[in-house]
């Protein structure tokens, strides 16, 4: 039996060998291929993020409580805003990206500077955004207390609200000194204190009736559990061992340390992405401004940048939708 290759058109749309395969040059084959591989890591990340919120859904940190900042906008409650924002400049900017692909198929050099230059403003701003909200993130804003197994205890007033480290702790007369090593274990370099010690947070809910404390467990409408005065109060002299601010590699006040181990990662690996992306659409556009791909008569390199900005912008859709959304 012999094959039958069929052809629509004179030109055809298999590929009988050559250097165009499916009449893409190389240089944009080598593109998609890079694309493909790249997809497979951040898969890889994501699903890993995947199981480990499943494993430990019960005690994961809420979104629109650890994101809620918005710039010039202390103490007020925003959540998601300001990452909606981002997010909209992102895309915002692919569709800049798009408009400049098109107008280099049109030899349009002036257009293309435009919408290439949208395009970079567009990446720097969510870059700095991103390290805005890394900022704020790792600072936090209300402040926890740890467990000895690892969980953290949260503070809410007769009405629910979150209420700061800083609104309970008690100043205990006498000093506290810090660690040094001439002072301590020769091998221990020290570690600095933190702002407030557990036993002025301690004092201040002993001495604040209307105080309660919430723990990291959602109940089945998704909420953090309050527990009684009582039970409060047997939870922190039973459990508790320290305190902490912000987030970071080893602890985060907002639940789970696993939840930051994460999002330190997966968010840093797409902000290199995008970085990368800004640096490169920056060198394409100096090269549409000198005139390069004129005197080639071809404007496929923006087209190649184009092809990495769009899938940095599809793959930050799913990692909002994993992180802040889910």
């Amino acid at each position: 039996m012999e094959a039958t290759v069929v052809r629509t058109g004179t030109e055809g749309k298999t590929w009988g060998g050559g250097n165009d395969p499916l009449k893409a040059s190389y240089g944009k084959m080598m593109m998609w291929f890079f694309i493909l591989s790249d997809a497979l890591t951040f898969s890889g990340f994501l699903a890993a993020y995947g199981f480990s919120r499943f494993k430990f859904i019960d005690s994961w940190p809420i979104a629109d409580e650890v994101f809620n900042h918005f710039p010039f906008l202390h103490g007020v409650d925003a959540p998601m805003y300001y990452v909606a924002l981002m997010t909209f400049i992102l895309i915002f900017s692919s569709v800049t990206m798009v408009l400049a692909v098109d107008a280099g198929h049109h030899m349009k050099k002036g257009k293309v500077t435009i919408y290439m230059f949208l395009t970079i403003i567009g990446g720097l701003i969510f870059v700095g955004s991103q390290a805005w909200e890394w900022k704020n993130f790792i600072s936090g804003t209300y402040g926890a207390v740890t467990t000895k197994g690892g969980n953290i205890l949260q503070f809410v007033d007769g009405e629910g609200h979150r209420v700061a480290l800083s609104d309970i702790a008690v100043a205990i007369p006498g000093e506290r000194l810090e660690h040094e090593a001439n002072t301590g274990i020769w091998f221990d370099s020290g570690k600095d204190l933190p702002t407030y010690s557990l036993e002025e947070i301690k004092a201040g809910f002993a001495a604040n009736e209307d105080l309660l404390v919430r723990t990291q467990v959602l109940t089945e409408d998704g909420e953090k559990t309050i527990l009684s005065r009582e039970e409060s109060i047997n939870k922190l002299n039973a459990e508790a061992i320290g305190t902490v601010e912000g987030a970071n590699l080893v602890q985060n006040e907002y639940g789970h340390p696993l939840f930051a181990d994460f999002f330190f990662f997966i968010t840093g690996f797409h902000g290199f992405h995008v970085l990368s992306g800004v640096i490169i659409n920056i060198i394409i556009f100096f090269n549409v401004i000198i005139g390069t791909y004129d005197r080639r008569g071809s404007y496929e390199m923006v087209e190649k940048v184009g092809l990495y900005w769009h899938f940095v912008d599809l793959v930050w859709v799913f990692v909002f939708t994993f992180f802040y959304l889910v």
